[in-house]
């Protein structure tokens, strides 16, 4: 359970911590080795530079986790001023005027204290009330956790339930953070590959083939991030059925929930059985458009929540106050706008894929999200789709993310974002045009 619902015990733990940041930091570092710290030299067995890199060297956790591929990439387009980004995953809207007007308010009110570890428990309750369109049931009170971003809520997911030398199942391409974050948690990730001939929805066949059936737990991301695929019904009950014969847990992210165009977001939590073994991840950052506001949430049976508050309690404390009133404000009074950014989405994604088509280039329909993973194998210098990125964006300025960058299943592809203005799609598409030509 989480600790005192009013703040209060977080606010004397952090005054511990500053009290005890107040001594000098060679006290610590003298006592640790009884060697007084000096400001330069060698200690013996212990070479380091003026800038401590011997002292700070990275764990063997961390060092074996490249940067961020996509980061990496858009740091060249940066530094120019004719780019077209098609590359991250930030919507182009402003947050709704409502949830703006109760952040707003909120500081007026002088509303700048910790909130309960799980988070205020009208947004919790509104939060239930939500999430029952996709015929989730979830208690506010013990079975939801309010967190900073739904990065933060798959972190603490990886580090409740990951054991050293566990196997998660991640079904690739996908998101970037999940591989990092199971080898943080100490865990083994392993790619389950999807396939662009099945429009990229995960099957029993392919996590067969991989080995999950020996995993201890699988990630699922759908509306998938990079490639926009939905499952549907029949599909989402097969995956479903192996996680019960196999007796695995689930952590699912479904950030991207509210932005499905053709038919309904399919939950596994829903299915027979799957309750009990999945945690539900959701978040403000995409549908509302709230990316800098750091919100979301984590849903599922009270064991798992507790676990995910303790890490959160020790790490986060809280999420963010002010952004708690602007979610609030945004599921009440945010339906509207919401929705109207979703069709906004749906227009420019049906765009983006019938020019891509037009082009020559094959691409799945992307059934959620705001991406499209066309193949460029055909057009692309030797099939290197990393190689047709870096020459699309020097030579026509229009920067898109390689396919590897979501890991190995991504060869051949690069990511396309319509998140951002149908004006610059046209742009983009028409350079891509001049680029092929």
């Amino acid at each position: 359970m989480s600790g005192n619902e009013n703040g209060s015990d977080e606010r004397a733990r952090s005054g511990d911590r500053a009290g005890d940041d107040d001594r000098p930091a060679t006290e610590d570092r003298a006592g640790d080795d009884d060697r007084p710290a000096t400001d330069g030299g060698t200690a013996e067995g212990s070479p380091r530079t003026e800038d401590g890199s011997a002292r700070f060297a990275p764990a063997d956790r961390v060092e074996s986790v490249p940067p961020s591929g996509i980061r990496e990439f858009f740091e060249v387009a940066e530094n120019r001023d004719d780019v077209i980004s098609l590359g991250v995953g930030e919507p182009d809207f402003t947050a709704p005027w409502p949830a703006r007007s109760a952040a707003i308010d909120s500081l007026e009110r002088g509303r700048t204290s910790y909130t309960a570890n799980r988070g205020m428990f009208d947004l919790r309750k509104a939060i239930a009330g939500r999430v029952t369109r996709y015929g989730q049931s979830y208690d506010p009170d013990s079975e939801i956790l309010v967190t900073t971003g739904a990065s933060e809520a798959v972190d603490l997911a990886f580090r409740a339930f990951v054991n050293p030398g566990d196997t998660v199942a991640l079904p690739t391409p996908t998101y970037v953070s999940y591989e990092p974050g199971v080898r943080f948690a100490g865990g083994e990730p392993l790619p389950v590959h999807t396939r662009h001939e099945d429009d990229w929805a995960l099957t029993p066949g392919a996590l067969r083939e991989a080995g999950a059936d020996e995993a201890d737990v699988l990630v699922l991301c759908y509306p998938n991030n990079p490639t926009g695929a939905t499952m549907d019904a029949a599909e989402m009950d097969a995956v479903a059925e192996f996680c019960r014969e196999h007796d695995l847990l689930v952590v699912a992210d479904e950030i991207y929930a509210a932005l499905t165009y053709e038919g309904d977001h399919q939950s596994v939590a829903t299915r027979p059985g799957m309750r009990d073994r999945t945690v539900v991840i959701n978040g403000f950052s995409k549908a509302y458009a709230m990316t800098g506001l750091r919100l979301g949430y984590a849903m599922g049976p009270e064991a798992a929540i507790d676990a995910m508050t303790k890490v959160h309690q020790y790490s986060m404390l809280s999420a963010p106050t002010t952004a708690q009133h602007a979610a609030l404000a945004a599921i009440e009074r945010c339906d509207d706008e919401v929705e109207r950014m979703r069709r906004e989405y749906d227009r420019r994604r049906r765009y983006v894929v019938s020019r891509l088509r037009e082009l020559g280039i094959e691409v799945s329909e992307p059934g959620g999200a705001f991406y499209a993973f066309p193949r460029v194998t055909e057009v692309a210098p030797d099939g290197d789709a990393r190689a047709f990125a870096t020459e699309l964006l020097e030579a026509e300025g229009v920067a898109a993310v390689p396919g590897t960058a979501f890991g190995a299943g991504g060869e051949g592809h690069i990511r396309i974002s319509y998140a951002t203005g149908l004006d610059d799609l046209k742009e983009a598409m028409a350079r891509l045009e001049r680029f092929l030509s």
